[in-house]
């Protein structure tokens, strides 16, 4: 659908089909994208008209082929953790896991930005251990420190900075999620695999 004159927005079925197309047009951009913001079941591809139109970038994504193929690779990103969230103990009650086997699910298995929301610097990372994947809280916090690690559904999140949320938290961090003095400001983008290790 025409988002406005410069960009296009694709409704694709879930995520994973968002993650594939996500990376097959990263893998070889249509000339006239500038750029790309994927989200839960929609891909925004903002372009360049003095290059391309939204008729014809639209024709050129319809021609493709989506699935489950294959995940834009960003780079490899490893957030150091200490493991002492207010949650962590529900956590482990809550997935039969306990304690030490939520650190050890949560750190085993590499997850990977999907999108990004929420506050600058906020990544929603998917494709960790199906057996962390807890509800939400029932009463959502109204301060969320900053650097806070938290997994809520099948996504895992680190808050960039104090701000509400209703996430699990299950540890804390100091590495910075956003800094202006960076390029690009985000640590987390679209498509960079996420380590998280226990300090």
């Amino acid at each position: 659908m025409p988002a406005g004159d410069t960009a296009l927005l694709v409704e694709l079925a879930d995520l994973d089909e968002v993650l594939s197309l996500y990376a097959r047009l990263d893998e070889d951009l249509p000339d006239g994208v500038v750029d790309m913001v994927p989200a839960a079941a929609t891909l925004l591809l903002t372009l360049d008209p003095a290059r391309t139109d939204v008729e014809r970038l639209s024709r050129t994504v319809s021609t493709l082929t989506v699935g489950t193929h294959g995940r834009a690779a960003a780079g490899e990103v490893e957030i150091p953790v200490v493991y002492d969230g207010e949650d962590l103990a529900d956590v482990g009650r809550l997935t039969g896991l306990g304690e030490r086997g939520v650190v050890e699910a949560h750190t085993a298995t590499p997850w990977t930005v999907a999108f990004c929301g929420f506050a600058p610097g906020f990544g929603y990372m998917v494709g960790g251990d199906d057996r962390l994947r807890v509800p939400r809280r029932d009463n959502p916090r109204t301060r969320v420190p900053a650097g806070s690690v938290a997994i809520a559904g099948e996504f895992a999140s680190v808050y960039p900075r104090e701000s509400p949320g209703g996430w699990q938290l299950i540890g804390r961090t100091d590495a910075e999620l956003w800094s202006l003095d960076r390029d690009p400001p985000a640590l987390l983008v679209p498509g960079a695999r996420v380590r998280f290790t226990a300090v």
